[in-house]
């Protein structure tokens, strides 16, 4: 089946999968979605027996449909390989009676990588497919792990630049060292005095601007995105839940058929959207438990109906979490209103004006598949402390929020399902909170980077290479803008 992509704003758009790739976002400021979503036309059992990219490429080339086998297989092979640290690309661990998803064993430590290894492939494959000459200008806000994630992807990438945006006091001290440490002639870093939602609204409103869009085609450049909102960011997020399942049933932990639970921590939506279009494809889940932090803006969606930005943006142990403007949900959104792009666009436009909306009683109805909840600061470090002390496995503050929430979900509702807990990062991204939650009456001396070692002494797990390679990295981004500033940013960075 050939699958065309449309806008959740103007139900006439139409495109491909590689031209979405490299638009990024839709004219009309919509997100490119399936007009209709394939579903998986190989068993369970035939997926338990594949490796990581056997699994990719067939859940891929339902999505992606305008590549060939071969251009797909090429991304694959070159975006799933030794710059993981393991074999398996995707570890699933028991702990505690749950299984945690090890999605951080990329190059940067995060679960971005495994979208972002392949993104950079995904994007010269599609420019050449649709003859594109112009230079691609990958345009990026992040709240931590997606900045590095797609600098160290398209670092050096021959026909592309990569713009990305921090904000300057709101991730942690190795997630900001990361990116502006950041090698390649063609990566620039700024951050900004704001917060994400800053940092993401500012974005949008760059790739929204025609007369930019008009100096820039004339200078021979074009804007696309690295975030969750690019479709190219979301179709490999879908694979490794489906991984996930194949090997508990390769594993003999379920049967072929059987039910699981994702937990996934959730800021932005597009991780967690994409477990739920792994189940509308054909893959058996029970429940989809969104887990927040402190800024619990879908968890209060999820119990209310309504989605409420209009709050304290709090700065919080999980700071890849801390948004209150969760850009994926739009996808859902349009879902739930029966494909409906004009009541999308007007929930959007509401959500611009107002800072919320409040969804209809159907729509609700059809959320049956999510369960919202959250945890505190306190709970947070109380969750990673009880994970080291008494089943000896160490996980980061996402995680963390995952696992305590995924609690509370089964002391509420006595639900036994096997559940898989997305686990987000490596620990050794938040080494200062990590060790204060397990080691709490100590005074933590050192920077972050010292802090690593202690952490590693402690829990016996060596610091990742993307860590320890720090020490000695230099710095080559040191740019502060406001956030009023991005445009000004972009148009100097690229000579306009």
């Amino acid at each position: 089946m050939d699958v065309v992509y449309t806008s959740t704003r103007d139900a006439s758009v139409r495109v491909s999968a590689s031209q979405a790739i490299l638009k990024g976002l839709s004219d009309d400021g919509g997100l490119f979605v399936p007009v209709a979503l394939p579903k998986f036309d190989r068993t369970l059992e035939e997926f338990a027996g594949m490796d990581y990219k056997g699994v990719a490429y067939e859940v891929m080339k339902l999505l992606l449909s305008d590549f060939t086998e071969e251009e797909l297989k090429y991304c694959i092979d070159h975006a799933y390989d030794d710059k993981f640290d393991t074999d398996e690309i995707a570890p699933l661990s028991e702990a505690e009676g749950r299984y945690f998803l090890e999605l951080y064993h990329g190059k940067t430590i995060a679960f971005k990588d495994m979208a972002l290894s392949i993104l950079p492939h995904l994007m010269i494959t599609a420019a050449r497919k649709n003859h594109v000459t112009h230079e691609i200008v990958i345009l990026t806000a992040t709240s931590g792990d997606t900045g590095k994630a797609a600098l160290a992807g398209f670092a050096d990438v021959p026909g592309t630049k990569i713009i990305v945006f921090y904000p300057k006091n709101g991730v942690s001290p190795i997630q900001e060292r990361q990116m502006v440490t950041q090698k390649g002639d063609n990566t620039f870093v700024f951050g900004i005095h704001g917060n994400f939602d800053d940092a993401q609204s500012g974005v949008k409103k760059i790739f929204s601007d025609k007369e930019l869009a008009a100096v820039m085609d004339k200078a021979g450049y074009q804007f696309s995105s690295a975030n969750s909102i690019n479709i190219g960011r979301l179709v490999p997020q879908i694979v490794y839940y489906v991984y996930a399942y194949s090997r508990l049933v390769a594993n003999d932990r379920i049967h072929a058929g059987d039910k699981v639970n994702f937990v996934v921590p959730t800021g932005n939506f597009g991780n967690i959207l994409a477990a739920y279009y792994a189940k509308q494809m054909g893959l058996p889940v029970n429940k989809l438990i969104c887990a927040s932090n402190s800024n619990k803006v879908l968890c209060d969606f999820f119990h209310t109906g309504e989605y409420d930005r209009n709050r304290e943006f709090i700065l919080t142990t999980s700071p890849s979490m801390d948004i209150l403007i969760s850009s994926n949900l739009e996808r859902l959104i349009y879902k739930i209103t029966g494909e409906d792009a004009a009541r999308t666009k007007a929930f959007m436009e509401q959500l611009t004006s107002t800072g919320r909306y409040t969804i209809t009683p159907d729509m609700r109805e059809k959320l049956a598949d999510f369960y919202g909840n959250f945890a505190t600061e306190e709970e947070d470090a109380a969750e990673i402390r009880h994970m080291f002390d008494d089943a000896g496995y160490l996980i980061d503050t996402h995680t963390a929020v995952a696992s305590c929430v995924y609690s509370k979900y089964v002391k509420e509702t006595g639900d036994k399902t096997p559940s898989v807990i997305a686990s987000t990062a490596s620990p050794f991204k938040f080494t200062r909170s990590v060790l204060h939650a397990i080691r709490p009456d100590e005074e933590l001396k050192g920077d972050d980077l010292d802090l690593a070692d202690e952490l590693s002494s402690i829990s016996g797990v060596p610091v990742p290479k993307a860590v320890s390679e720090l020490r000695t990295a230099e710095v080559r981004h040191t740019a502060v803008v406001d956030g009023s500033k991005m445009k000004e940013a972009v148009e100097k960075t690229l000579g306009l």
